[in-house]
């Protein structure tokens, strides 16, 4: 393989390293190509890329990518699952592809800046799936619902029933305290109503005259007699 090649392929494993939220690494000695392809593709399903590594190279990669440790693992025949997404489905299926195809072994891997040994990588597949658990979840958080709902429904119906016990024996107490107080009689239709005083149409008298106009008039009735004489 050129150089340029190389240091080309060596930047790829680094980034595929890098990210990932794990990788696991498998010998595959004694796999044919239909079956590698068939594993690939059953690890595509969740994200993971699985991929046949030359070790020299694969060697490059971890060291620049801060993972030496995986070095140990490089020996024989090596592929490295790169696993996106859920690390536990990931190593169910190189578990159940292990079952599958005997000759398929999980030597270890990496995860959460930790090295992980060939019983680490098994146990972990041995772990509830990321799906699994959060249907789990949901089950127990609609569980707890439903009973906190049932204690609510429970209480709302016992204060119903408080509330309308109260009520039907609060009137008769009420009744026993304060008698109620006798309604004014309304007068009878039949009786005619008293007619109210007219106003009387007549003009008031006049005011008497002042002593002054009385004293005028005198004096001209005797100035009128005087003259007849």
């Amino acid at each position: 393989m050129p150089k340029q090649e190389k240091i080309e392929r060596v930047a790829e494993l680094k980034e595929r390293i890098e990210g990932s939220d794990a990788l696991l690494l498998a010998e595959y000695r004694g796999l044919t190509v239909s079956e590698i392809t068939e594993l690939r593709r059953s690890l595509a399903e969740g994200g993971t890329k699985f991929q046949v590594v030359k070790n020299t190279l694969m060697r490059r990669a971890v060291n620049d990518a801060g993972v030496a440790e995986l070095e140990v693992l490089l020996e024989g025949p090596s592929a490295v699952a790169f696993v996106q997404g859920d690390p536990v489905a990931a190593a169910k299926s190189v578990v159940d592809a292990a079952k599958k195809y005997p000759t398929l072994e999980l030597k270890g891997g990496f995860m959460d800046g930790k090295m992980l040994s060939s019983d680490d990588a098994k146990a972990l597949s041995k772990l509830e799936s990321r799906e699994e658990m959060l249907s789990k979840f949901a089950g127990l958080v609609k569980s707890e619902m439903s009973k906190a709902a049932a204690l609510f429904v429970g209480a709302q119906s016992k204060f119903v029933s408080l509330l309308e016990a109260y009520k039907d024996k609060l009137p008769s107490e009420e009744v026993a305290e304060a008698p109620a107080e006798p309604e004014a009689a309304e007068p009878d239709a039949s009786e005619p109503e008293a007619a109210e005083p007219e106003a009387s149409a007549e003009p008031q008298p006049e005011a008497d005259a002042t002593p002054a106009e009385a004293g005028d008039e005198t004096t001209e009735a005797e100035a009128s007699s005087a003259e007849e004489e």
